[in-house]
């Protein structure tokens, strides 16, 4: 077994998502070799090349097309690779076709690498971190999707809009699944330590029903709006991953809300979903308990069920 290159990252799935999380990684300088993989081995050709050519703006890093073996001694490899959203079509749509993708991927990544980290980013995120982990028979700490990280940023991003301040100011979570169950954490959302309806105030919103409503309904139809006008939604997340990898490889322990299996975290058990988790160079180190309300909670072990009934299907 060769030995983990910190600096070498692996991309499995070269299209929309998988050449854009190729591009912004190209671009952060955090890997100094990446290797990308697709079933149509022209495609991962095609991109290395095209994202090769910037390399004289950017930081030295080789970039290049591969295979399985070339996966032996990268320290994070990122699943991308599935059946894309269509217009009309749910995340969890995807389920029967991506998990059959999985069951062919997963175990020849686990034959080549035991001690990468696998980051799934392909959807329906939750089941397939969840299948992931079950193929890989890796730890679950070093299994774990891209979960609500770029749902998390639309919130603070819409916030940051409404509330005409910096988003990055913005401290607020949306957890459970990645899709249509998921949820806003009002009850802990705040402003640089000021709850967030004192802020709003502050700035002149006094109807906070009305505009959590909609703030929280923007952010979970966002991405169908974009599929809708573009076919695809790439960009955010591709800017998602390259942040869940600059926390590895720097060791940040940054909190993210990433997917990860869950075991007793507000009675869920055995379900991958995501919650703020400190995430550093072994992964997910551990999951940050968040203060919920009653309705949040409720909502939360909702979310879980809906997502323990198609795992029960699959599994």
């Amino acid at each position: 077994m060769n030995s983990i290159d910190h600096r070498k990252a692996a991309i499995v799935g070269c299209g929309f998502v998988g050449s854009a999380s190729a591009f912004a990684l190209m671009q952060s300088g955090l890997f100094s070799e990446m290797v990308l993989i697709d079933a149509d081995r022209n495609k991962a050709v095609g991109e290395a090349l095209d994202i090769s050519h910037g390399l004289p703006f950017a930081k030295p890093v080789q970039i290049y097309d591969g295979d399985y073996d070339d996966i032996s001694d990268a320290a994070v490899i990122i699943v991308t690779a599935g059946a894309g959203q269509k217009p009309g079509e749910t995340r969890l749509d995807l389920v029967k076709k991506n998990v059959g993708i999985f069951r062919s991927i997963i175990p020849e990544i686990a034959k080549r690498n035991k001690d990468a980290i696998l980051l799934i980013v392909a959807n329906p995120v939750d089941i397939l971190t969840y299948t992931a982990a079950k193929l890989s028979g890796y730890p679950e700490n070093r299994v774990f999707g891209s979960g609500t990280v770029l749902d998390s940023a639309r919130l603070k991003y819409l916030l940051g809009e409404h509330l005409n301040v910096d988003s990055r100011s913005v401290h607020a979570f949306i957890i459970g699944e990645h899709g249509d169950s998921e949820i806003a954490a009002w009850s802990s959302a705040n402003v640089s330590g000021i709850p967030i309806n004192n802020f709003c105030e502050m700035r002149g919103h006094f109807n906070h029903e009305k505009a959590m409503k909609e703030i929280a309904e923007g952010v979970k139809n966002s991405a169908y709006e974009i599929i809708e006008k573009k076919k695809a939604t790439y960009y955010g997340i591709a800017m998602s991953v390259k942040r869940i990898c600059e926390a590895i490889v720097r060791d940040e322990k940054s909190i993210l809300p990433v997917s990860s299996i869950q075991h007793g975290n507000h009675g869920i058990d055995g379900v991958a979903l995501s919650m703020p988790a400190i995430v550093g160079k072994d992964g997910v180190e551990t999951t940050v308990p968040i203060e919920l309300d009653e309705n949040e909670e409720a909502a939360l072990r909702k979310s879980a069920e809906t997502l323990k009934a198609v795992i029960d299907d699959l599994f």
